[in-house]
């Protein structure tokens, strides 16, 4: 199973980008992962909120197949415990799913397509976070994740 973590917006700021790849290499240890950042569309600056989160909607689907799991991170989602990520990761890879993509929303969410198209709405927090810390939390929590599956010392209880 291949882990995707996409994200609409600018490259990983510097600040963060080193914790960022440091946990991308992590995950690698035990899937393939890759971050696919989609810059924002050009014209965004211009477009209405609901135009931008449509014109978002079409590049991340772009990017998606049919077989893909896709799990949206949004504030309308599910809160669950770091075992209970680890067990969502746990079931796609028992059913032998191929690809799980972890979708990071533009600043406004994402359009209505994306939203009906997911498997699984998460949320990481009632609080707003700006994107490169989601990106961060995101990588940690999936490594955290794999690291619960195996029964790793990285997580304690």
């Amino acid at each position: 199973m291949k882990i995707t973590l996409l994200s609409i917006g600018k490259s990983h700021d510097s600040n963060l980008k080193q914790a960022i790849e440091d946990f991308t290499k992590r995950i690698s240890n035990y899937f393939p992962v890759e971050w696919i950042v989609i810059a924002p569309p050009k014209n965004a600056g211009v477009l209405s909120m609901e135009d931008l989160k449509k014109a978002e909607g079409v590049l991340i689907t772009q990017q998606l197949t049919k077989d893909d799991y896709l799990i949206l991170l949004d504030e309308r989602g599910k809160n669950i415990s770091s075992p209970e990520l680890a067990t969502l990761i746990q079931q796609r890879g028992n059913e032998s799913t191929k690809r799980i993509v972890f979708v990071i929303g533009g600043a406004f969410g994402v359009d209505e397509t994306v939203f009906k198209r997911a498997n699984y709405v998460w949320s990481l927090s009632k609080l707003v976070f700006p994107h490169m810390i989601v990106r961060l939390v995101l990588a940690e929590q999936i490594y955290r994740a794999c690291s619960i599956i195996r029964n790793e010392k990285y997580h304690h209880i």
